[in-house]
């Protein structure tokens, strides 16, 4: 039986996106805007007069980072509890979520780092701060691939989650497997897919499926 703190864990999905969406606002609406296609001595100014918004929020958005793992625990044990045996795919699902947090909060590891020491930071190393945010964005949408993939699984297996919200995941991950398209669907569709649930884990659902036992004479 899960314990009343178990079951508010659930909430640490809704405290991540709520994290992320405060960390994007305070980052790109409470500084100035960075200059299309930037120079790295461009960067460095923005940087420097915009510290106090860059370190809030790109905190804001670790801080989010680090809830979602929160909730992928709880998704986890909810998957394990379903599948069963070994667990390999709730353990899939919680090692992408793992991954993909941590890549994640690279994105925003740059600027930070740029914005704590920008009085003795080099234009050159402040672009290249910057500017690898991108790498660990690409490396964060591969890495959410396994999570969803992994919850879908076990949800078509055993029910423990809607069989329509199973197929959502995979169609979110099918996207970020799309280059081009596929930042949208950590934005948007992750975000979601996680809010969505929440909901599910705090309701509860049908009974996962049993195998029955083979009878005996």
């Amino acid at each position: 039986m899960q314990t009343r703190l178990e079951r508010a864990s659930a909430f640490a999905g809704v405290l991540a996106v709520v994290l992320w969406i405060l960390g994007l606002i305070v980052i790109n609406s409470f500084s100035d805007k960075i200059p299309s296609s930037p120079s790295d001595a461009q960067l460095l100014t923005w940087i420097k007069g915009n510290t106090n918004s860059i370190l809030l929020g790109g905190w804001l958005w670790m801080l989010g980072c680090l809830a979602f793992v929160w909730f992928a625990a709880v998704l986890r044990s909810r998957l394990a509890a379903a599948e069963g045996g070994s667990s390999t795919f709730a353990n899939l699902c919680f090692g992408g979520a793992v991954v993909a947090a941590a890549f994640a909060m690279l994105t925003t590891a740059g600027d930070v780092g740029a914005a704590i020491n920008n009085d003795s930071i080099s234009a050159a190393t402040a672009g290249t701060l910057h500017n690898s945010g991108d790498m660990f964005f690409v490396c964060a949408e591969l890495a959410a691939i396994l999570f969803l993939v992994g919850a879908a699984i076990v949800a078509l297996r055993t029910g423990v989650l809607a069989r329509w919200w199973a197929f959502l995941a995979i169609l979110i991950a099918v996207v970020l497997v799309i280059g081009p398209i596929g930042w949208a669907a950590l934005i948007f569709g992750i975000p979601i897919w996680t809010l969505g649930t929440v909901w599910f884990l705090f309701r509860g659902t049908r009974e996962p499926m049993r195998t029955p036992a083979p009878a005996t004479g």
